[in-house]
């Protein structure tokens, strides 16, 4: 079965209407754009693409700003799904049940286990479908624009692949693995979804369809060790919690959301991506079971350091306070 069949096969088969890719229909536009210019080639004797290969006007009015809302569709979609699920998941006591009672979702786990397939396996078709037209744009234009526009994405943070909430939800998935619960019929898809260690890396693996392979790797580029107390900045890198303060120029106490504007991921050098912080949980619950020891010697080492800059904070705030 080819792609586009099988991703029309999968959103029809979903319970519920979200946003999904026209594909169909962006394949269309591409094949009119073919058509236009064969028969203009028949005509002057020269390729369209050949002439001017970074424009063309019978994609660029419809194909790209039809691809740019659906793609931002899907992905608000995901991560608004994930952040409930995983809110729920985290949640302990009243607060669990008062999230139950809103409606969000049944509070059981076997609800909690088909969550996690259905948006792990949403996630990872549409960055499929993605890649595979754009893919198709680049081979029918001759050009890179297609690469050139999930560049733009990336930098406007509606790549699917790179929001920290799959990288949660493959964390989470693996935690339900590892507490034995009966999941072999509902994570069927993702056998090939673990942690794993290259020479001492730790990486997040996870592959659907064969086609797609997601690689997370697990060691701050800041500290040069496996990630302690992990957040993922709206870039989709992710550092250790001490080390993002360090990088935002921010204490511990106030945390990254309160760096400056214009601080700059250390590694991509991107602005503003402090704000939209999100601490992952989920894969600081199964680093610190995967590498108890580790996770032991780093916060011991790191206690001082929280308490230190704890009480500095407290001993600054006073002093204001005093008018000292």
């Amino acid at each position: 079965m080819k792609f586009c069949k099988k991703y029309q096969a999968y959103m029809q088969g979903l319970k519920e209407k979200i946003p999904v890719l026209s594909l169909k229909q962006l394949k269309k536009t591409l094949k009119k754009c073919r058509n236009d210019l064969q028969s203009d080639n028949g005509i002057n004797g020269v390729h369209y693409n050949q002439t001017c290969p970074d424009h063309c006007p019978v994609c660029d009015g419809t194909f790209f700003p039809s691809l740019l809302k659906e793609m931002s569709a899907v992905v608000g979609c995901f991560n608004e799904r994930a952040q409930k699920l995983l809110e729920l998941n985290l949640a302990s006591g009243f607060r669990r049940y008062l999230i139950w009672f809103k409606g969000k979702l049944q509070n059981n786990h076997g609800t909690l286990i088909r969550e996690v397939k259905d948006l792990v396996t949403y996630a990872l078709i549409n960055a499929i479908a993605i890649r595979k037209i754009l893919k198709k744009y680049d081979k029918i234009h001759y050009s890179k624009q297609g690469q050139t526009f999930k560049s733009q994405a990336q930098s406007m943070h509606i790549e699917i692949l790179q929001s920290p909430w799959l990288c949660e939800l493959m964390a989470f998935h693996i935690n339900l693995r590892k507490n034995k619960v009966e999941t072999s019929k509902a994570l069927a898809l993702f056998e090939g979804c673990d942690l794993t260690f290259n020479n001492g890396k730790p990486s997040l693996n996870c592959e659907l369809f064969d086609s797609v392979k997601v690689d997370i790797d697990l060691t701050c580029s800041i500290c040069l060790d496996t990630v302690f107390d992990a957040v993922s900045l709206t870039c989709g890198h992710i550092f250790c919690y001490m080390c993002t303060c360090s990088a935002a120029a921010v204490t511990i106490v106030d945390g990254p959301k309160s760096a400056e504007p214009n601080a700059k991921c250390p590694l991509c050098r991107e602005a503003g991506v402090y704000e939209g912080a999100v601490y992952l949980d989920e894969l600081n619950i199964l680093l610190s079971r995967s590498c108890s020891e580790y996770w032991e010697e780093r916060l011991q080492s790191e206690r001082a350091e929280r308490i230190r800059q704890t009480k500095e904070h407290w001993e600054n705030h006073c002093r204001e306070f005093m008018g000292v």
